[in-house]
Parts: C-alpha cells; sequence; structure tokens
C-alpha cells in the first residue's frame, strides 16, 4: 500500500529505530476501550463486540477515538487477539460476564489435524479492510500499529476453550502429549506470520505481537513453548529493509526474565510489564532493541500529581540505564487499560509523557 500523505508524527518509528526524536513517543494499550463514553456508544450501536470488531467502519471509528481526544504518538487497530481461532473454525463467542469462549476447543489429534491457516484476504478480509480503512482515515496524522496475538497465548485460549485461572488444559497438554502443543504453536506461528504480513501489506507501518500468557510459564516451559515461536516470527517475517522496514514490537506480560533472548531474536522493539525497572531493562538489553512500557496501569487511578511523579521516575529510569538518552524508548502501560479509568487521567499522562520528555 502506497502512503497516500507523508507521515507528519513519525516518532514511534523512529524510536523503533532507536533515532533521536523531539520527545519520548506515547501510546496506550487497550487505548480505544470502554473507559470512553464514545466508545461504549459505538458498541452499543453495533450490537456486540464482535460485530463492531467485523465492521471496518465502526473498527476504523473505535480506533481514532483516542486520538481525537489525545496527543498519541500511534493508532493501533482496533481488533481482537482471537479474530485468528475463530477463522480456523473455533467459533469464538463472548458470554457476558466470562469474556471470550469457543464452541470447538482444541484438545485432541483428530481437533489439531484439522487445524489450518486462514486465506488472509477471504476469512479475514474484515481485518485488513480495516486496517485498510483507517489509514486512508489517519491520514498521514500518526502511525497505525497492527497486532497478534503470540502462538502461545493464543493456544491457551485454543485448548482451554477460553480464559483459565489456572491453565490446566494446556499445561496438562505440554507435560502429557508435548507434541500436539507444538503441531499447534506451529500452526499458530504460521498464521500469525501470515497475518502480520497482510496487515502489512493492507498499510500498518508496525506490529506487535502480544504474548499476554507467556508468564504463566516456568522459565523451562517458556524456553519450549513460547520463547522460540517468538523468534521464529521475528527471524521468518518479511519486514522490509532500512527506513522503509515495518518494525516489529514483542510484548509480554512477565517477561524480564528473558530480555536478552529476547533483544536476539531479531525484533526491533520488545515491550514490557511494570515488574522491572525500565533501567534495568534498557541495561540488559543493552542498546540491541528499543524498550516500551511500562507504567503500572493502575497509576491512572491515582490523582494527576501521582501520574506525573510516576511518569517522571519511569522516564528517567529508562534515561539512566541508557547512558543518559531517552532515545530507544516508546512510553506505554505494562499492559492494557481497565473500563473505570478516568480518560482526564489518560489526558494527564500523555501531557507528562510529552513535557518532561522534551528536548
Amino acid at each position: 500500500m502506497t502512503q497516500a500523505s507523508p507521515l507528519r508524527n513519525d516518532r514511534l518509528l523512529r524510536a523503533l529505530r532507536r533515532e533521536s526524536t523531539d520527545r519520548t513517543p506515547v501510546w496506550l494499550m487497550r487505548q480505544a476501550g470502554r473507559y470512553l463514553p464514545e466508545y461504549r456508544a459505538t458498541r452499543k450501536q453495533a450490537g456486540s463486540f464482535l460485530a463492531m470488531a467485523k465492521n471496518p467502519d465502526l473498527a476504523c471509528e473505535v480506533t481514532l477515538q483516542p486520538l481525537r481526544r489525545f496527543p498519541l504518538d500511534a493508532a493501533i487497530l482496533f481488533s481482537d487477539i482471537l479474530t485468528v481461532p475463530d477463522a480456523m473454525g473455533l467459533g469464538l463467542y463472548f458470554a457476558e460476564g466470562e469474556g471470550p469462549k469457543f464452541e470447538r476447543p482444541v484438545r485432541t489429534a483428530e481437533d489439531v489435524a484439522k487445524l489450518a491457516v486462514p486465506d488472509m484476504e477471504t476469512e479475514l478480509r474484515y481485518v485488513m479492510d480495516a486496517v485498510r480503512v483507517i489509514r486512508r482515515e489517519l491520514d498521514g496524522s500518526v502511525p497505525l500499529i497492527g497486532f497478534s496475538g503470540s502462538p502461545w497465548t493464543l493456544a491457551c485460549y485454543m485448548v482451554e476453550g477460553g480464559g483459565s485461572d489456572n491453565f490446566s488444559k494446556i499445561k496438562a497438554m505440554a507435560l502429557n502429549a508435548p507434541e500436539l502443543l507444538h503441531r499447534i504453536l506451529s500452526v499458530n506461528t504460521d498464521a500469525v506470520i501470515a497475518y502480520l504480513a497482510a496487515q502489512r501489506a493492507a498499510g500498518a507501518q508496525a506490529l506487535q505481537v502480544f504474548d499476554t500468557w507467556g508468564g504463566v510459564l516456568s522459565p523451562a516451559m517458556y524456553r519450549e513453548f513460547s520463547l522460540p515461536y517468538l523468534v521464529r516470527i521475528a527471524k521468518e517475517l518479511e519486514r522490509g529493509e532500512g527506513a522503509e522496514r515495518t518494525p516489529l514490537i514483542l510484548f509480554g506480560k512477565g517477561n524480564a526474565a528473558y530480555l536478552e533472548d529476547l533483544a536476539a531474536s531479531g525484533t526491533e522493539g520488545v515491550g514490557v510489564d511494570w515488574l522491572i525497572e525500565l533501567g534495568e531493562a534498557a541495561r540488559r538489553t543493552g542498546g540491541k532493541v528499543a524498550l516500551q512500557g511500562n507504567l503500572d496501569p493502575c497509576t491512572l487511578y491515582g490523582s494527576p500529581d501521582a501520574i506525573r511523579h510516576e511518569v517522571r521516575r519511569a522516564l528517567d529510569s529508562y534515561a539512566a540505564g541508557n547512558n543518559g538518552s531517552r532515545d530507544g524508548h516508546i512510553f506505554n502501560l505494562g499492559h492494557g487499560m481497565s473500563p473505570d479509568m478516568n480518560p482526564d487521567h489518560v489526558a494527564v499522562l500523555v501531557e507528562a509523557v510529552h513535557s518532561v520528555s522534551a528536548r
């Protein structure tokens, strides 16, 4: 896809290339979401979350809503990580108060044999159409981030049939039938690579993989069932060259123990949660990648002064671990926003990031 208009704000892309920026770029996971009254109105209009996500015009509207309120440095595609297994035929639905569920979970060799990489311009065309519409409507204002769930995180929902408190079913598969789980993860990895490549072709200018449940694994299991597949994505996903390269961010909750491995994967950026100081993360990754994060989302329940204090602390921590430089940092939360957060506090956070980091 050709750029219709020159990109007027390229802070995110420059930071992912570890180039100097006039301010630290900021975007927020779940920045388009239920904390915004306009989002709730759009969802009511759509009738359901899935109906909204599968309508490219409504997905575009929801993607743009936070950008109308806050001077964010990136838009992120409004979608869901479970679109891929849904397109594999597992029957995604949302139970009121219970979150996502699958009608046909994957638990036997016969179930696994039925899995195949979906066609991105048929089963998942609505996602690619949303990317195209959003790029057109952004008109070069900020970059658009596309995303996918990680192979392991997708497998968690596919095997468990939905969310889980202890992930007992997929961990039992890892222990009792590891070859079966590896087959699921292999298909998922092929699908994630194809999915991200299709989003890039449709116009996404950066890409993120959410390894939301990587942190529930023991170190040995993480190194067997999550990390190799993340590395494969980073190495095999075609992203172009030089300044035109589409950068990739690998984000995971509870990934601090594996920062060196993730930094060596070939990715351009690594997202971290709030359980590690940014300065330590910067020292350990040694300038090999940009870092994204890592404010505790609950900071947004604090007062405006408390939010400003924590923003400054995170920015200073990164600089202290990066030889005094703020380059190569994308400010974000350590995970997503919650529905009861105050939009006015988000405005304070974004303003604080830009004012404190201005140079």
